[in-house]
């Protein structure tokens, strides 16, 4: 495969690994912090994400290896609020997904036209994290608009 611009597809590959390792351990210690009435399905689901995001970080990596990149070791932003509410929790979880959504964004404007594998990889997993985005509007709002 060979993209004019390999180097720019690799440097976004890598941040969208950076943000998924960082989504493996945000979305285990939100799992952690969660109590209350409704604290199994939703430690459930968190738990299910952070298996997601390490799928997708795999998924990256691989990506940047049949590119001839070489997969970043670091993490994204982790940033501690220290706010164990569930809707706490919930708000910097969605702002992870509308990030990583940009970062996804931003892939897909450097292979347009140029990679239909690497375009499809991204059009997935920009639907995947905007089907996140919408999960967690709802679990955010208390009732239907």
């Amino acid at each position: 495969m060979s993209l004019k611009n390999e180097k720019k597809v690799i440097e976004a590959l890598n941040k969208i690994l950076e943000a998924e390792l960082a989504g493996v351990v945000r979305y285990t210690h939100y799992s952690l912090m969660v109590f209350g009435h409704n604290r199994i399905p939703i430690i459930k689901w968190f738990r299910d994400q952070a298996t997601e995001s390490l799928a997708h970080a795999s998924q990256a990596g691989e990506h940047i290896t049949t590119l001839g990149g070489h997969p970043s070791l670091k993490i994204g932003t982790l940033l501690e609020t220290h706010k164990h509410s569930l809707n706490d929790i919930l708000k910097e979880s969605l702002q992870h997904e509308t990030a990583q959504l940009k970062n996804l964004h931003s892939l897909l404007k450097l292979v347009e036209g140029q990679s239909v594998f690497l375009e499809e990889y991204a059009r997935q997993m920009i639907y995947d994290e905007e089907l996140h985005v919408s999960e967690v509007n709802k679990m955010l709002r208390t009732q239907p608009k």
